[in-house]
């Protein structure tokens, strides 16, 4: 029996729980969170702890789910850490590169387990899309193009996810579509160039987050992909776009659903996720109940839509079989050493650094300050 302990029960944090706690042989045992512990913690059978040392000191917690705010990561891990548990952090994993660093530092000193939540490496789509790509179905990979992007309204009630120094907005928040393209791209660029910021939503109730960011990125050998987040956008679309120089991949995530293109051949389809249920649930979403590209924000008590909770399984099934003594495939090795995560948020300071200060920004600026 592997005994796992959560830290951030609202909507991310209480999914993963529930995920686990269906694994035979693993247990949530204790949460933390000063708000909404008791009733997540009353579901599971687990104890509700009062402090976060508290939590971290237990005997019985082998691993620490982290799943608090944005900004809050940096302490529940690296006390974790010192502590001997292993730890699987959400993302964002931090908000800063030399707080990613010092994270994945104390779980190598420590000797446990840091794996990253970057869940959508877990997407069937994004699996059947880079098996394509190994086996040189579409040539070498020139160019990769993502976007999440719609338009939302002014709330009644300012998120803490509108504030950058909490949520580090679109691109920190958003990050799965910036790690996919490094999954696919096998490591970071070079060189990136950002440019936005808020163009339509001045507002007070807003918070102080960009709505419209493009970010260009350069590769070494003459690769190259650009993004686009941002909520500022009346034509909303998700979607990762895959160029080589023998046919191209389509990721949408919007009208959900996997096309391969290649030269002389008839287009095919596959599933983005597991199965045709799951693909039409998410199109659904994004169609019929008014989100607009990904603009959405889940609460305390949702429930995840049944293709987010198939991946969340999956997920946990691979960090519980690590945890049991599993073999840690290839493919994922940098999600559970803390390169991922580095990788991730060392673009993202990047891309912000670039936008702050107009200029192109070498990653060695970055990673080696």
């Amino acid at each position: 029996m592997i005994k796992y302990a959560v830290v951030g029960t609202g909507y991310f944090g209480a999914d993963l729980a529930r995920s686990l706690n269906k694994i035979e042989d693993a247990k949530i045992t204790a949460v933390f969170d000063p708000y909404n512990a008791e009733s997540v913690a009353e579901e599971l059978g687990a104890d509700v702890c009062g402090s976060l040392d508290e939590l971290v000191q237990r005997e019985d917690v082998d691993c620490v789910i982290v799943a608090s705010p944005n900004y809050l990561h940096l302490e529940p891990v690296v006390k974790a850490a010192e502590n001997g548990k292993h730890v699987f952090c959400e993302k964002p994993i931090s908000l800063s590169y030399e707080d990613c660093k010092a994270m994945v530092d104390a779980c190598k000193e420590n000797n446990v387990m840091f794996m990253a939540g970057h869940i959508m490496n877990f997407f069937n789509g994004v699996q059947h899309a880079k098996k394509l790509i190994e086996d040189g179905v579409i040539g070498d990979v020139l160019y990769c193009k993502a976007a999440r992007t719609g338009w939302e309204p002014i709330q009644k009630e300012v998120s803490w996810k509108k504030f950058r120094d909490k949520s580090g907005g679109h691109l920190y928040h958003h990050i799965h579509e910036l790690d996919c393209i490094q999954f696919i791209m096998g490591g970071m660029p070079k060189k990136v160039t950002m440019v936005g910021g808020n163009v339509a939503h001045e507002h007070e109730n807003w918070g102080d987050e960009d709505d419209m960011l493009i970010l260009n990125l350069e590769f070494d050998n003459k690769r190259y992909a650009t993004m686009e987040y941002g909520s500022a956008f009346r034509w909303g679309e998700h979607y990762v776009l895959i160029e080589g120089t023998k046919g191209a991949i389509k990721l949408d995530l919007f009208h959900c659903g996997g096309t391969l293109h290649v030269d002389g051949q008839e287009k095919s389809t596959f599933l983005i996720h597991d199965s045709v249920e799951e693909d039409n649930d998410r199109t659904d979403i994004y169609t019929g109940r008014g989100m607009d590209g990904a603009i959405a924000y889940g609460k305390p008590g949702t429930r995840a839509p049944l293709w987010l909770e198939t991946c969340i399984d999956k997920e946990m099934i691979y960090l519980h079989d690590i945890l049991n003594g599993g073999e840690v495939t290839e493919e994922f090795e940098k999600l559970t050493n803390g390169v991922a995560a580095l990788e991730a948020i060392a673009t993202a300071d990047a891309c912000t650094k670039s936008l702050a200060e107009d200029r192109k920004v070498e990653l060695s600026e970055i990673i080696n300050k």
